[in-house]
């Protein structure tokens, strides 16, 4: 009797939720913000820049959540089996919707399929960094250095299949060097093994690492996007170093579960759009070395399709293979 009366109860309810969205009031309650990262990881920090602009704009709390785990799979297996009501958001970037689905096809989500994309936010270039105790001034001097003791350096990442992951597949392959991978569970924490000595080097997201460039604590030697970061202007790309085409950065973007109807997706293009151009949002974005990025849903989604077309290229040519759970 009583999952009668409950079954009741949610046909009664569903209505006044429609209806409340049909009025324009959405949302009507509290919004979940899933980060596909950890504490500190480059999601993280963009959602709790943006969930108070967005709490501010709609009148209802959007709540930050970190749910980390296997390259962002956790986090999007988790939105795209939530109702299409636009009350739970991702902040997902190439590791969750391209990288973690191109090495391994038996995830059980499809980034075209079962998303509504909303709009990209911003590039985050990686930046290969190194701990100074490592005695290698140069890139040329890193590379000469790691092919003189194959297999005797290592190097971190925020998880098998991550993006620092493929990163260094992609980059070893290029320079002809073979490092050991030890996986962190999470950026920030590689980012610690690096201060520590535990690692010699790894690709990280410029947000984690800026700080510590600036200040002598850890030795970057290019960035992996074409063009230079005006954060770190000094910073020449491995484009300018000699690795020509080498350009691998991770998209992050605002996605909900598929079935999302064009009032909310539009009602949160327009908020998300104000509230990036605020002053405050681009200057803290610049401090951090991010890079705006303004997309409609038809333009991200093809943006997705084509990075994920690119990682499964470069996923078939090394043949990496990590089982993502």
């Amino acid at each position: 009797m009583r999952r009668c009366w409950a079954g009741l109860g949610l046909a009664l309810l569903l209505p006044v939720a429609v209806a409340a969205e049909d009025a324009g009031l959405y949302p009507a309650s509290p919004v979940r913000l899933i980060a596909a990262a950890a504490p500190g990881g480059n999601p993280d920090v963009l959602a709790r820049l943006l969930s108070q602009k967005l709490s501010e704009a709609f009148g209802k709390p959007f709540i930050v959540e970190n749910v980390p785990g296997a390259g962002g799979v956790v986090a999007a297996k988790m939105v795209a089996a939530a109702p299409p009501d636009g009350h739970v958001l991702m902040l997902g970037d190439s590791g969750a919707l391209a990288i973690s689905v191109a090495i391994n096809p038996d995830i059980p989500y499809s980034p075209i399929r079962d998303f509504t994309p909303i709009t990209a936010l911003a590039t985050v270039p990686t930046v290969l960094v190194v701990n100074p105790s490592v005695p290698a001034r140069t890139l040329q001097e890193f590379v000469a250095l790691a092919r003189a003791k194959p297999g005797q350096m290592s190097y971190g990442s925020a998880g098998p299949g991550s993006v620092h992951h493929l990163t260094m597949a992609i980059f070893a392959d290029r320079t002809g060097i073979d490092m050991v991978h030890i996986p962190y569970r999470g950026g920030s924490a590689m980012v610690n093994g690096l201060l520590t000595g535990e690692i010699q080097a790894g690709w990280s997201g410029l947000p984690n690492v800026i700080s510590l460039i600036e200040s002598g604590q850890l030795r970057a030697f290019c960035l992996s996007v074409p063009r230079r970061s005006n954060s770190l202007p000094n910073l020449p790309t491995c484009a300018e170093l000699g690795l020509d085409g080498f350009d691998i950065a991770t998209m992050i973007g605002l996605q909900t579960s598929a079935g999302a109807s064009d009032r909310i997706v539009a009602r949160l293009q327009s908020v998300v759009a104000k509230a990036m151009r605020e002053p405050d949002m681009t200057g803290r974005m610049a401090t951090l070395g991010i890079e705006m990025q303004e997309n409609g849903t038809a333009s991200y989604q093809q943006f997705i399709k084509d990075d994920l077309e690119k990682y499964v290229a470069a996923v078939r040519k090394l043949n990496i293979q990590v089982k993502v759970q």
